[in-house]
């Protein structure tokens, strides 16, 4: 039996971008009465499985794959895990 393991590739807008849907959504909160909502930044996470462990080869390999497929390197930032 193969082992699979879990890498959780998270993707946020660079801070210096604008978030027009976090803004949304924290527009969204004082309107519902979250006023001590201050912030919000909306991203994607991907659940990433994978044969084998994930190591520091299987870790760069997920960088790669989110780099070039699942982040916009021009306004995005991307974070790994291991899930």
């Amino acid at each position: 039996m193969r082992s699979v393991a879990r890498i959780i590739v998270d993707v946020m807008p660079k801070p210096d971008i604008r978030d027009p849907q976090g803004e949304a959504i924290l527009h969204a909160c004082q309107r519902l009465d979250f006023g001590e909502v201050r912030g919000v930044r909306q991203g994607k996470r991907f659940e990433l499985e994978i044969d084998g462990p994930a190591d520091e080869a299987a870790l760069a390999r997920a960088g790669e794959l989110a780099g070039e497929l699942l982040a916009n390197p021009v306004i995005e930032e991307f974070f790994l895990r291991e899930g």
